[in-house]
């Protein structure tokens, strides 16, 4: 028997059911994989209330690691005993899943199974924001809220390897700590200061090129105010709330201003992509450039009270669930 969570109910967390299945067998093009580490990310907060759409019964996450235990007919690219990870395959939180075989990744030896679960969505999230939605340069003054999340620490080294000077939003004084010590340059605690007045003291009223918001309602009136003439508004998540409609004429009013909500979906969509995309990810680890930070561990079992924490911003970097 292997435990699994399911969702009946959309909702709050108390909604969970953790319950005990048998191991399921491979279909074609298929493996049965036995998770290690359960990568937690707020897309499973927006899918278990209800703004992304999930089917019912479900069972969420998206980013996990572990060891093939079962291959399915046609899988002749991994083999039984392979360490993997991903960043794309639904129905993580559990000790197995079923996943297809072309979502799965060869985990090098250097890469533990925790700190995979730990970076692969949220790695594969950064790679095309900061190369591929904009191509971020050396010299770029950045703006990239929710610096101290686990998106925001890989974000904030890979800029600051590309070279950028990277403004980040942190709701505390230990958060910007913590941003600033993975290379977020100038960390603005925003319950007592403005990120707008930081922006353009630091651009000399320019604004910047690009900002990356992922916290939605709070912060996208203010995010547009940040965009220098022309720039681009990365709006790719909606911690605080979804935002509010407006003509695409807001646009205009503010510099004439681009506005773009990615999702890896979109980006990492062939083979050959997800491959490049992880590769990517893997170099920049391999090579210390990015550290993943795992500010906090939980059982598969207490799901519940990590997303209660994530939710309430008592997370620190990556959060990842141990079955």
């Amino acid at each position: 028997m292997a435990k699994v969570v399911r969702l009946y109910e959309l909702g709050g967390p108390e909604n969970f059911v953790i319950e005990d299945v048998d191991p399921p067998a491979p279909g074609p093009g298929e493996v049965l994989l036995r998770n290690h580490a359960v990568g937690l990310n707020f897309y499973d907060v927006y899918e278990r209330t209800g703004v992304y759409p999930a089917e019912l019964p479900a069972v969420l996450g998206m980013e996990s690691a572990g060891v093939v235990e079962a291959l399915g007919e046609g899988v002749d690219h991994l083999s039984v005993g392979d360490r993997v990870a991903h960043g794309t395959v639904g129905g993580s939180y559990a000790e197995v899943m079923l996943a297809p075989a072309d979502q799965l990744l060869r985990l090098p030896d250097g890469i533990a199974f925790d700190t995979a679960a730990a970076m692969m969505g949220k790695g594969m999230t950064v790679e095309p924001l900061v190369t591929r939605t904009y191509a971020v340069q050396p010299g770029d003054v950045v703006l990239f809220h929710a610096a101290a999340g686990g998106v925001g620490l890989i974000a904030c080294q890979w800029l600051k390897a590309i070279g950028a000077t990277v403004i980040g939003t942190v709701s505390s004084d230990e958060k910007a700590d913590l941003a600033r010590a993975h290379g977020c340059d100038h960390p603005v605690v925003t319950p007592r200061e403005s990120f707008v007045d930081k922006v353009m003291d630091l651009t000399d009223g320019e604004g910047c090129p690009v900002v990356y918001d992922s916290i939605g309602r709070d912060t996208y009136d203010d995010s547009m105010k940040c965009v220098r003439r022309r720039g681009l508004l990365v709006s790719f998540g909606q911690s605080s709330g979804l935002v509010e409609p407006h003509r695409p004429n807001v646009l205009t009013g503010a510099g004439s201003i681009y506005l773009t909500r990615p999702t890896m979906g979109d980006y990492v969509v062939t083979r050959a992509e997800l491959e490049e995309t992880a590769q990517n990810l893997f170099d920049m680890v391999l090579a210390g450039k990015v550290r993943i930070e795992i500010g906090q561990t939980y059982p598969l079992t207490d799901v519940a009270q990590a997303h209660r924490d994530l939710e309430a911003r008592k997370t620190k970097g990556s959060t990842v669930l141990l079955p």
